[in-house]
């Protein structure tokens, strides 16, 4: 009976970048192969399907079997077990994922100074079409727009992506820049790169401490969410007299749990520096390259319409 051949330290480092790189190509190439057959048909019915119900609810769905599909290559191709990125991890953190949620409510502010500071090149940010929010419309919009992105983008982006740059021995300040980094360019949204930085981070430390990306799923659907409820109640942003004080008190809440998170939590401290990211780098160069352009794309489209 042949022996399994089990992969040394190095071909372990190696197998845990590529895959990391490979789902990240997966999760942006095929988004755009299905919007584009989606237009194609979407065309042929007709004008105003950007408007209609099921074109809206498509535009959220696709990116999530897309996801759902790059964990399952992922999971197929690296024979991972799922306990790996859905284990469990003690309760604290999920308390800590709920105080770090509602402290990023605080860069509202500092997401507005970036769109003043995009807005001096002529960039105007587009309107996101949001499904019907009325009455019990408001249950499949959260299934779609908040549950299902909460479950499949952590399990690509923290789970898979950033738990393999820790596996491969990744220090945790590039684990966490490096996954923020991808995660924001991955949303190709000018207007909201800066939040999506800093969220992409939180949620890779938070996930990185704790050794399981559950926290981060309560988290990521508690921002979905908030953004439906609020736009539900005819809210864009919070009322005036109660956004002070709720910044405030979330930007203490924020710079607490980081510093928690950063200085006192010993758990699950990795290696230093980024050993091997070429590797991860090469695995990664499509959907880096496709991110990049469908980025500057949208950039370039707000400010010619602005």
């Amino acid at each position: 009976m042949k022996e399994k051949n089990v992969p040394n330290e190095e071909q372990f480092r190696e197998i845990c970048l590529r895959e990391a790189g490979v789902s990240y190509s997966v999760s942006a190439v095929l988004p755009v192969i299905l919007s584009l057959f989606v237009v194609f048909i979407a065309q042929a019915a007709g004008e105003g399907y950007e408007q209609s119900q099921w074109y809206i609810y498509l535009s959220f769905l696709l990116p999530q079997i897309c996801f759902a599909a790059a964990a399952c290559v992922y999971f197929v191709r690296s024979k991972a077990p799922l306990r790996s990125v859905f284990g469990g991890c003690k309760w604290q953190y999920f308390l800590i994922a709920i105080v770090l949620q509602f402290g990023l409510l605080s860069l509202s502010e500092l997401n507005g100074l970036f769109l003043e500071f995009l807005a001096l090149f002529g960039y105007e940010q587009s309107a996101i079409s949001l499904p019907d929010l009325t009455g019990w419309n408001l249950l499949p919009a959260m299934l779609v727009v908040a549950v299902l992105p909460a479950v499949l983008e952590e399990t690509v982006f923290r789970g898979i992506i950033a738990g393999n740059f820790r596996r491969s021995g990744w220090g945790t300040a590039a684990t966490v820049l490096i996954s923020g980094a991808m995660f924001s360019l991955f949303h190709t949204n000018p207007a909201q790169t800066v939040y999506q930085f800093v969220c992409g981070v939180c949620f890779a430390l938070v996930a990185l401490r704790c050794g399981s990306i559950l926290p981060t799923v309560l988290s990521h659907f508690l921002n979905n969410a908030l953004v439906l409820a609020l736009s539900a109640a005819g809210y864009s942003d919070f009322p005036d007299p109660v956004k002070l004080p709720l910044y405030i008190v979330s930007g203490v809440c924020l710079a607490a749990s980081l510093v928690y998170l950063i200085f006192f939590d010993k758990n699950n401290r990795g290696g230093k520096g980024m050993k091997g990211w070429r590797l991860f780098f090469l695995g990664a160069a499509v959907g880096l390259i496709l991110c990049a352009v469908l980025w500057g794309s949208v950039l370039i489209a707000g400010i010619v319409d602005g």
